[in-house]
């Protein structure tokens, strides 16, 4: 073999043990809704991704999900799952619910942010990164009793908070995870907001759950 074809050989397999992620197939669900754009930070860096934002079928997504390696599934939601916000006609309320499950157990590595989505993950016994009540708006904040402030904390708080996953997104969960903690919690210091929602963040990762802070019941 010519020496120069040996050395492109071995730096292409330093190449991809370095950027492994890099080359992992994402899709994105963040269903089109300016309430939730700033979410979109997350997986603006990712170049090898799909996403999906309105008119695609349940039954095609279930594909997606099959064939991409990991998925992000991000914006409003309950128990019950990902809300479609009338974007995807075939949908229903939700474009993720328990028709998804099954594709998504085969994932270890998800991405889950919306409102309650941990009694979703938990329900089902999923794993990856997600969120329980995410105060994003000041109705929200409002209803669980986080008032009297500059309402330009939970702006502050958004977006802290989607550059910070969008940052460690191609690390271990498990990094992603502490580098989360770690800095978000900076922020909450001084933002109510950061700090309700810090208190509801979850990484199960091979079945166990993880939070080392205090979750208050609500």
């Amino acid at each position: 073999m010519r020496p120069v074809i040996l050395a492109l050989i071995i730096l292409g397999t330093f190449k991809t043990m370095a950027y492994i992620c890099h080359l992992m197939k994402t899709l994105i669900i963040h269903p089109e809704d300016n309430s939730t754009e700033f979410l979109s930070q997350i997986y603006a860096p990712i170049v090898n991704k799909t996403v999906i934002t309105e008119e695609v079928s349940k039954s095609e997504i279930r594909k997606l999900i099959d064939s991409h390696d990991r998925v992000l599934m991000l914006g409003h939601g309950s128990p019950d799952g990902l809300l479609s916000v009338d974007m995807f006609p075939d949908a229903g309320s939700y474009i993720i619910d328990d028709s998804m499950v099954i594709p998504l157990k085969n994932k270890t590595n998800s991405v889950l942010i919306w409102c309650h989505a941990d009694k979703f993950v938990q329900r089902h016994g999923l794993l990856g990164l997600y969120s329980g009540m995410f105060i994003s708006q000041d109705t929200e904040a409002s209803y669980y009793g986080v008032d009297y402030m500059d309402w330009g904390l939970i702006d502050q708080s958004n977006d802290r908070f989607a550059v910070i996953v969008s940052k460690y997104l191609n690390e271990s969960m498990e990094i992603l995870y502490q580098k989360l903690l770690y800095e978000y919690e900076l922020l909450a210091r001084t933002n109510p907001i950061a700090r309700f929602n810090l208190e509801r963040l979850y990484l199960t990762c091979s079945g166990t759950n993880k939070n080392p802070m205090k979750v208050v019941a609500i």
